[in-house]
């Protein structure tokens, strides 16, 4: 949207004067524009709609939460819930948890609890 003022700064860090009217004047001319960044993907189609579980292990919910120390490190926390008992089945913190580590801990669980019948995750 103000694309003209960004190339601005730049032109004045590079040493270039350059009346900011003008510049404006010359960039729609030209018809440059900035790249607008891509929203958030969503699900394409109509959902089925999610069954109640009845009995545990029917389904489990995996989720992130994240936080910030008090030196500004950030650090995020893997839940996993059992949605019939709601019970919390596992919290894995640590500021970095890659998917393999993810997958890791999820076959630990499994192995101490058995398998449920579905994982869901927002």
């Amino acid at each position: 949207r103000f694309g003209y003022r960004r190339l601005h700064v730049l032109l004045k860090r590079e040493g270039y004067v350059v009346n900011h009217k003008k510049l404006f004047r010359l960039y729609r001319e030209e018809r440059l524009a900035v790249r607008r960044r891509g929203g958030r993907k969503r699900a394409i189609g109509t959902r089925a709609p999610m069954t109640v579980a009845m009995a545990p292990n029917d389904r489990w919910s995996l989720d992130f939460v994240s936080d910030q120390l008090t030196d500004g490190r950030r650090f995020r926390i893997l839940t996993v819930v059992d949605d019939c008992t709601r019970e919390c089945l596992t919290l894995v913190a640590d500021t970095s948890l890659s998917g393999s580590r993810v997958a890791r801990e999820l076959d630990r669980l499994i192995i101490e609890r058995g398998k449920p019948k579905m994982v869901v995750s927002d």
